[in-house]
C-alpha cells in the first residue's frame, strides 16, 4: 500500500497516509475539520520487483537454450574437456623436513669405494 502527501489549503497542515489503491482520496483535514485537503504528487508509492521472472532471459526456450548449450560446447578447446569434471588426482601434499637443533652438526656422508 502507497503512502500518500496530503496538504489543508486551509490550515496548511500537512501529513502523510497509508491508503490502498482503491480507497478515495481523504477530503477532511483531521487538524482544522474543513474540507480544504488536497493530495499532492510524490514519490512514496514504488514498484519493487523482486524474485525471478522480470528479465527476458527467465523465459527462454527450449530449443534455444540447447543450441546455446551446443555452441558453447563447439568453443570450448578441447583440453578442457577435463574440467567439467571432478579431477581424481589428489590435491598436492606439502613435505615437511625435519630441523635439527642449532649447534648440532649434519653427518657427512660415508665415502664409498671409488672415490
Amino acid at each position: 500500500m502507497p503512502t500518500y502527501e496530503y496538504v489543508c489549503d486551509a490550515c496548511d497542515h500537512e501529513f502523510e497516509e497509508l491508503q490502498s489503491f482503491s480507497d478515495d482520496p481523504l477530503t477532511k483535514c483531521p487538524k482544522c475539520k474543513k474540507k480544504k485537503l488536497r493530495r499532492l504528487f510524490g514519490t512514496g508509492a514504488s514498484i519493487i520487483f523482486k524474485g525471478s521472472g522480470f528479465y527476458e532471459t527467465d523465459y527462454r526456450s527450449e530449443s534455444y537454450k540447447a543450441g546455446a548449450k551446443a555452441e558453447a560446447d563447439a568453443t570450448k578447446p578441447a583440453g578442457d574437456a577435463k574440467t567439467d569434471a571432478k579431477s581424481d588426482t589428489p590435491a598436492k601434499t606439502e613435505t615437511k623436513t625435519e630441523s635439527k637443533p642449532a649447534g648440532t652438526k649434519a653427518a657427512k656422508p660415508k665415502a664409498g669405494k671409488g672415490d
